[in-house]
């Protein structure tokens, strides 16, 4: 699975920077994507754009577009008209969650890091598993009985063929296309069903997953990154490239912010990492 799902699609890569609009803070967002966005605005996500919204003197305004390929080129890089191409008057002006570094924007620096975890629902035989690598070492009959998701893509999928249990995992595909489900409401609604007992899955997605069920429901094992295969990733917003005046009015919020911007996202129990330069 990748990092929330930010595979998406082409761009340009020369913008003319645009004006301010004084009085908009508009953002490109998922309308169903707990815990990032909601059309409901109760993501972690929308919370942080209304506080900086607030702290610039402006009112939040969204572009509503499912997270998938192709999402950078319908709002972040699309004009307000869509047969004016040469237009400088865009849909939205920042996506509030991008891996740092993503190739299809101008990245800030980043604002909180987390890592992905092994999910474990207690209560159905692995309560023993303390450690993703005692997986691995199970008797072929305990291996068997595995019922372990396995994305598409991403580094839990990488895992788990390094590790020999490509085999146990049950297929899931990270964009899955469902209009009434995201990623991460999948794999609470599947718990509970009992099709899975485990998940390889990225932090935020995880605490959603827990946030669903009765405490102390789960087990969460923060995967070890590897110089080889690596499970934590720092996040940042992401403006388009060439719009360096956002790009320095948002670092200027995240550095002076930085306390409350972790509340607002401690308060979803998102397991995080500290900001470190690597």
């Amino acid at each position: 699975m990748c990092v929330k799902k930010m595979l998406l699609g082409l761009c340009l890569t020369i913008f003319i920077t645009p004006t301010f609009a004084e009085n908009t803070f508009k953002v490109c967002a998922d309308p169903l994507n707990p815990p990032y966005s909601t059309k409901n605005k109760d993501g972690f996500e929308n919370k942080i754009a209304e506080f900086f919204a607030k702290e610039l003197g402006q009112k939040v305004e969204y572009t509503w577009f499912a997270q998938r390929i192709g999402f950078i080129r319908n709002t972040l890089t699309a004009p307000v008209n869509d047969r004016d191409a040469d237009s400088d008057q865009f849909k939205c002006d920042i996506v509030m969650g991008v891996p740092e570094g993503y190739d299809l924007a101008l990245t800030t620096a980043p604002y909180y890091k987390s890592s992905y975890v092994l999910l474990i629902a207690k209560g159905r035989g692995w309560d023993d598993i303390k450690e993703a690598e005692q997986l691995s070492k199970l008797s072929l009959q305990r291996q068997e009985t595995l019922k372990i998701a396995m994305f598409d893509r991403g580094p839990g999928t990488t895992w788990l063929q390094q590790n020999g249990l490509l085999d146990q995992g049950i297929p899931y595909q990270s964009m899955s296309g469902d209009g009434e489900n995201n990623t991460a409401m999948e794999m609470a609604r599947d718990f509970k069903a009992k099709k899975i007992d485990m998940v390889i899955l990225w932090g935020p997605m995880a605490a959603y997953v827990m946030a669903q069920s009765p405490k102390n429901s789960y087990t969460l094992i923060p995967m070890k990154s590897t110089p080889a295969l690596r499970f934590d990733f720092a996040m940042a917003m992401g403006v388009r490239k060439g719009d360096n005046a956002r790009k320095a009015q948002l670092d200027k919020l995240i550095a002076s912010q930085a306390d409350k911007i972790q509340a607002i996202i401690g308060a979803y129990n998102i397991p995080l990492l500290p900001l470190t330069k690597d």
